[in-house]
Formats: structure tokens, sequence, C-alpha cells
């Protein structure tokens, strides 16, 4: 590691394949035209297109929500009316199991549409995926929704979810500590961790505990089990009503707390105060980011990354945990193109799916089916796994999730589910023509560009580093025997080829 963990890149190192690591990491891949742009904007002007994306029109995409308006509807699983409150009073009084029953079917009934407007949400979430014209606020809302890890099987409120999913965006690239003050008022959150239960009389400790040790500390990193105790004191009567955060002054504990050491009735504002006076609140979220964006190899962090992460979590603390400073740190240092950190990561199910779509222009078909696949391949949005979100690396892989993977890159590139045949040629493929448009600069547009050079361009586009010599004689040989047919049927299957090889789950 230099001097300088966070040394910059020299901008005259900066090339068509760094601009494309870049594209990859920061966001969802591009196409060979989008990366030359990128390339041809300099290492600075590059990196500033994707973190400063508020500047940018709001994107306007395809899928809208189904609620009145093109809004989300707040008012599936609202709270019961008054009216209704003594309807049910009066039923359960008067032993009137018709009544009862009625109510308990509109609950059903409610539920159901619930349920309906989640798959909506998923959906839609989905395709702005693939439509954004600000990839890196999507891929960083995604970062938040695993850092944060809620499930809407708890939750059970579809509208709260999307509240959520929002709250994320609107400060994806903001300030950390303004987020966690945020999401200690969330009501997906409060109500996933059971804080609208954390009164005076019967504290209870969930929240309190997680944010310390998921979400802004790191387990065991600088508290106490009593600092957890008096942390669910200080959150006690933070609840929700609806759709909206209340504090119920009559069920916080205002007594005298000792949180980290300090003495005061302290409320939950002064427990996430206290928190990020901690080294930790800089230093674990650093190393998330860096196992996020620039690698996220098994084991212990190396030695290199210790130091970058210790040189970030200094700047996140002198910017008073602005994360946009971080990430242009990350983006234009040379230790995030150094060749130790190419095919680091490996690709969750939605870089897998959004990246192979919106780099090889791959046809969406089904958002259905995409959000089906992606589940399948063990990341379902809005419901993680537990509150420690996706453990992400090799945990994306196995026999099962590898098989399903294969499976949909063929439907992408070729429109066949697994149970068809004769994939090859379909009206439904994929045009790759357009991934060649780089290479024929400067020949002759009918004239054979080489079975060499297509294969070492398609290897490196595809795959997230040089590739080996035997991957390109491989190719090589593909491509050479399939000299006669139409062009599009011959890259589709060199990519068929090259999206069967282990590096292409790598990014």
């Amino acid at each position: 590691m230099a001097p300088n963990p966070l040394r910059p890149l020299a901008s005259s190192q900066f090339d068509y394949w760094k601009a494309l690591h870049l594209l990859n990491r920061a966001g969802f891949g591009g196409t060979p035209e989008s990366i030359r742009a990128l390339a041809n904007l300099g290492l600075s002007k590059a990196v500033d297109s994707l973190v400063d994306f508020d500047r940018l029109p709001e994107p306007i995409v395809s899928r809208r929500p189904p609620g009145p308006d093109g809004q989300w509807d707040s008012s599936i699983m609202r709270p019961p009316t008054a009216e209704e409150q003594a309807v049910a009073t009066a039923a359960r009084r008067a032993n009137d199991e018709e009544t009862l029953a009625r109510l308990q079917r509109e609950r059903g009934m409610r539920e159901v549409r619930d349920r309906e407007q989640l798959k909506e949400l998923r959906e839609w979430w989905m395709t702005r995926f693939l439509e954004t014209n600000r990839p890196l606020e999507e891929k960083l809302t995604l970062f938040w929704h695993g850092h944060f890890a809620t499930g809407y099987r708890t939750i059970e409120d579809s509208f709260h979810m999307a509240q959520q999913n929002e709250l994320f965006r609107a400060n994806a690239a903001g300030n950390f500590r303004k987020l966690v003050e945020a999401i200690v008022r969330d009501p997906a959150m409060i109500k996933y961790l059971d804080n609208d239960e954390n009164r005076r009389q019967r504290p209870n400790e969930n929240l309190a505990r997680e944010l310390m040790e998921l979400f802004v500390l790191g387990e065991g990193n600088g508290y106490t089990e009593q600092d957890i105790k008096e942390g669910a004191r200080a959150l006690t009567g933070y609840t929700f009503i609806d759709d909206s955060f209340v504090y119920r002054e009559a069920e916080h504990d205002s007594d005298l707390k000792v949180l980290f050491g300090k003495r005061g009735r302290w409320d939950g504002s002064d427990f996430v105060r206290f928190m990020f006076e901690r080294p930790g609140a800089s230093e674990f979220l650093c190393l998330k980011l860096t196992r996020f964006f620039v690698t996220d190899l098994p084991g212990s962090p190396s030695v290199d990354v210790r130091e970058f992460v210790t040189a970030l979590a200094r700047l996140f603390r002198d910017s008073r945990f602005e994360i946009k400073p971080v990430l242009r740190a990350i983006f234009n240092s040379e230790f995030f193109y150094a060749p130790t950190n190419a095919a680091s990561v490996i690709k969750s199910p939605i870089q897998l799916t959004v990246q192979a779509i919106r780099s090889l222009k791959a046809p969406v078909r089904s958002v259905e089916a995409l959000t089906a696949a992606t589940d399948l391949m063990g990341q379902a949005l809005f419901q993680p796994p537990n509150v420690k979100g996706w453990e992400g690396g090799r945990s994306w892989i196995n026999t099962a999730t590898l098989f399903v993977r294969q499976n949909f890159l063929v439907y992408l590139l070729t429109g066949r589910r697994p149970t068809q045949s004769d994939w090859a040629t379909t009206s439904d493929s994929c045009d790759l023509t357009h991934l060649l448009a780089d290479l024929r600069q400067g020949s002759d547009p009918g004239e054979d560009l080489g079975a060499e050079s297509t294969a070492r361009f398609l290897l490196r586009f595809t795959l997230a580093s040089k590739p080996h010599p035997d991957r390109i004689a491989t190719l090589v040989r593909f491509l050479e025997s399939t000299s006669s047919a139409p062009e599009n049927d011959r890259l589709l299957g060199a990519m068929t080829l090259v999206t069967a090889m282990p590096e292409y789950q790598l990014c």
C-alpha cells in the first residue's frame, strides 16, 4: 500500500477497461458505448457523473405504482376507524360470530391486496434498477436495504416497505448520522425490531442492540451490555401510528441513564449522538462499503484493506459522516483499480441480473420472471433472510443457485426457458451485434473482425479481469467453427459459453 492509501489513480491510467470496472462496481455495468463515453470524461469527471447523481433529472420509470395518483396505496393496512373499533368491540361483547367472521374476512382481503401491492413494489424496483439513469443511487439504496435489513413477512405492510425504500433512496449518498436518526423513527424498522413494544415499564432491547451491533458500531465494538440496556431505555416511547412516527412521552423512561459512561436523562437522539462519538461508527461502515464496492475476498481483511479502511474512516469522520466524500475517494483511488481488486466481488443476484440486461441490451421480457429468478438465486427484494441482511460473498454460490444463474442467463440471451430445447435461434433472442461496435471503429462494417480479436474483446468485456489464455483459446475455437453462421447466432453461442464460465460470476 502506498504512503497515502487513498492516493488517486493517475488520470493518464484511466482507460476504457477502468471505466468498465467503475461502471460495474458503482452501478450495474453498461454497453460498450456508455463505457466509452465514461472513459472519455476522464477519471475525475467520470466519478463525479456517478456520485453526483442528484444533479441528474429524476428517473422516469415505465412501471408506476398502482395506487391513487400513481402512488403506493397507504390505506390497505390502515388501523381501524373509531366506528370499526366500536363495531368489533360490540360484536365481541355480544358474541356476534357472524360480524366477527365478516370483519376477519375483510381483514383477510386487505392482506391479500397488500401482498399484491408488495409484488408490484418489487417489480417496480426491479424496473427502476434496469431503467435508471442514476445507477449508483439504486445500488446504494440496495446497500442500505441490506444494511438496515427489514422483511415484509414481519412488517406485513407494503406501504411501510415502500416508505423505507424511499428513505434509503433519499439518503443514499447523504449523511450517515442523519440516516440513523431517521431509521430509529421509521415505522418499518420500529415494527421489525419490536420498538413499538418498548415501554418504560417493559423495555425491549432489540432496536438498541442492533443499532450498535449491526448498524453503527459493529459487534462487540465499543459498547457493553449495559449500554444496550440503557440505549433501550433511551428509545422507550419511540413508536408509530398508521404511517407516521410518534413519540409517546408517557411511555418514555425519563429517569437518569448512563450511556457510554455519560450520565443524564437521555433519549433516542442522545443515544444516536453518543454512538457517533465512538471510533467504530466510521470504521464499521467504511469496511462494509469497501467490501461492497472494492473487494469482498473471504477471510480477514488484508493489511492493505485495513489501511484503506482506516484512511476512509478518517475522511468519514472529518466530513462529519457525509457519504459522498467517501464514495468519491473510493472511486478515484488507485487501490480501487488495483489488479488485486479486479474479480474480487461475487455478483449478487440483483447485480447479475441487472448488469446482464444493461450491458448486453437483453430484452426484459417479464419483470415478474426477473424477480422470481432473483428469489431463487437467494435475494428476494424486501425480504432479507434476517436482521443481518444478506451475507453476500460466497453465500451467493452453491449447486442450486449456480444452476439457476446459468439457466437464467440462457433465458436472458435466447428467451428460452430451461424446459425448452433448440435455444440458439429464436425470434426473441438478444441482439448482441452492438457489442462489436468499438471493434469496428475505423474498419469496413462488413469486414470480418477475426476470431481472436472478437474473443478477446468479448471475454474482457464480460469478465471482471483479463481472461486466461485457455478461455481465449476456447472461444476462438468456437468462433472459427461457426464462421459460416450469421453473426448474431455466433455471438449468442459465444456469450452462452462465456456466461457459463465461473469467472462470469465475479464483478
